[in-house]
């Protein structure tokens, strides 16, 4: 069983880090499967949904605990007052080290469950920074203005350079220590293991006020999977 980490909590709300791999609500079309919601409902009783992250990324999300602090909450997200930022690995080297994504996003039109960047859709924007080029991979830090479905995920397709282990906007394929080392050899009883098979997203701060005006910048340490690639990147950066 999932068992997400608590990481603050006040009698309004609570911080949580999300496992990569745990739903933040239940399916709607299998009940059965477990949820962040579920999880803490069965703790707390009831809690209200603020904002979502994807099934695979992992990281922090805040919950409210009462129908007062849901309004608050859900009104500072919509207006755009609480700070998101994301570290994600993509693929390739990025031109520009700094810059700003603002493409519009909609639903795919015929592909459900998918977005793509069209005209037509919703105004999106994402900002990014380059904080290490691997060359075969860099680490980026984003902040998103909108929370659009994928966002980041469809924003990096658009440039090029997308999220790895992304199965919808990228190819999927795991991240192998031998597609880093050159003299990588195995055994031939030996089968290789993935350093990454899931989406390398990660939700790593939220920066918001409280009812009372008070600032909380939570944060969300990389988890180990994400943590162990780095370091052999760094180990075996070319």
């Amino acid at each position: 069983m999932f068992q997400p980490e608590i990481i603050s909590e006040t009698e309004n709300f609570i911080v949580v880090n999300k496992p990569a791999g745990l739903l933040t609500v239940p399916d709607r079309f299998d009940d059965k499967l477990p949820s962040l919601k579920k999880i803490l409902e069965n703790k707390y009783g009831r809690i209200f949904i603020v904002h979502r992250l994807d099934r695979d990324t992992s990281g922090i999300i805040l919950f409210a605990k009462n129908e007062t602090a849901h309004r608050y909450y859900s009104q500072l997200f919509e207006n755009r007052e609480a700070v998101k930022i994301y570290l994600g690995l993509v693929h390739g080297s990025l031109p520009d080290k700094k810059g700003t994504i603002d493409v519009p996003i909609a639903e795919h039109p015929v592909k459900k469950g998918r977005m793509v960047t069209t005209a037509k859709g919703k105004p999106s924007v994402t900002h990014y920074e380059v904080l290490e080029d691997f060359s075969l991979y860099s680490l980026v830090q984003f902040q998103i203005e909108t929370g659009r479905t994928h966002q980041i995920r469809v924003h990096m397709q658009h440039l090029g350079n997308p999220i790895a282990c992304d199965e919808l906007y990228g190819t999927g394929q795991p991240v192998y220590l031998s597609s880093l080392k050159r003299k990588f050899k195995l055994s031939k009883q030996e089968e290789e293991r993935p350093l990454l098979q899931r989406l390398g997203l990660h939700s790593w701060q939220l920066h918001f006020k409280d009812e009372s005006g008070k600032l909380h910048c939570p944060e969300a340490p990389l988890p180990k999977d994400l943590r162990a690639l780095l370091q052999q990147l760094r180990k075996w950066k070319q």
